[in-house]
């Protein structure tokens, strides 16, 4: 099967109403802008969203009403605030939340990457999440069968698709990602299918010879996208930083109200993520000048 692919082609393939969708990227890193926006273009909703930290694609997603649920660690921008078209969501009662620690979200992962059913920790006893999980079903308190006390075993999470934006690629689906990798490699391996955008695609065999670079080999990547600042508001380590003044003027549309938000998404989108690029930053200065950013930082 050809895995280079458009984002259209791509989202409209392996993306389907009602999918639990796996999120990459973390807060202002590396998040899946181009493929997420393709999901707003083609209308694909009734979603549920799951990952550790759901920012900028989150609350996008729920603005434009294709979310129903969300499973995560956190949702919000840390210093840039919370995700108010989600929070607001979320207080209608039009999205529904599991709430999780980091590491509950992590582990659900990393029993799906394994095969397994369900994965033990201690992290969540004596906390108040612990019995919203149990109340969804995901959570179990047990008693570890070697006697060393109380464990909770957490279900395992197995997106329908997951979204993940890397810096490399080869067209047979090899992935190189450059720093923080978070829950995305072990959500990649549970996911049925996963959907990468990079910054380049190289051609088949380019890491033959530097096998260790590979950060998530062809067997888990079902499509693969070419899409250069294909995370832009947010970073990509080494080749650019995030945009702080993209991400502090949605922020502040945000605040204003859904409405607001929705009229920015209608008119920036545009046709495909070059045209957003074109229109956010027609000279090219802005992205040039996060690349030197990036220069200048590592």
């Amino acid at each position: 099967m050809r895995k280079l692919l458009t984002a259209a082609e791509a989202v409209s393939r392996f993306v389907r109403p009602g999918a639990v969708v796996g999120m990459g990227g973390q807060n202002i890193n590396r998040c899946p802008m181009a493929l997420v926006h393709e999901v707003i273009r083609q209308e694909i909703g009734g979603l549920t969203v799951v990952g550790c930290n759901l920012s900028l694609p989150l609350d996008m997603l729920v603005a434009a009403g294709l979310v129903t649920r969300t499973e995560q660690g956190t949702g919000n921008l840390e210093r840039y605030g919370t995700l108010f078209a989600w929070r607001r969501a979320v207080e209608r009662g039009e999205v529904s939340v599991g709430d999780h620690s980091h590491l509950a979200m992590a582990t659900r992962f990393a029993a799906g990457a394994l095969g397994l059913p369900y994965l033990p920790t201690r992290s969540l006893l004596g906390t108040s999440l612990l019995a919203d999980l149990v109340r969804d079903g995901v959570a179990v308190e047990s008693a570890d069968p070697f006697g060393g006390g109380p464990v909770v075993l957490l279900k395992a999470m197995t997106p329908d698709v997951a979204l993940i934006h890397a810096n490399r690629a080869d067209v047979s689906g090899n992935i190189v990602i450059e720093g923080v990798t978070s829950h995305e490699v072990d959500m990649v391996r549970a996911a049925r299918f996963t959907v990468v955008s990079a910054e380049q695609v190289l051609p088949a065999g380019a890491f033959a010879d530097r096998p260790e670079q590979v950060t998530i080999p062809e067997a888990y990547v079902t499509a693969v996208v070419e899409q250069p600042f294909g995370a832009f508001p947010t970073s990509v380590y080494r080749a650019y930083d995030f945009a702080e003044p993209e991400i502090k003027d949605y922020q502040a549309l945000g605040r204003t109200g859904d409405e607001e938000v929705r009229s920015w998404i209608a008119a920036s989108l545009g046709a495909g993520f070059d045209d957003y690029l074109e229109h956010r930053d027609p000279s090219g200065a802005l992205r040039d000048g996060l690349v030197e950013q990036m220069r200048r930082l590592v």
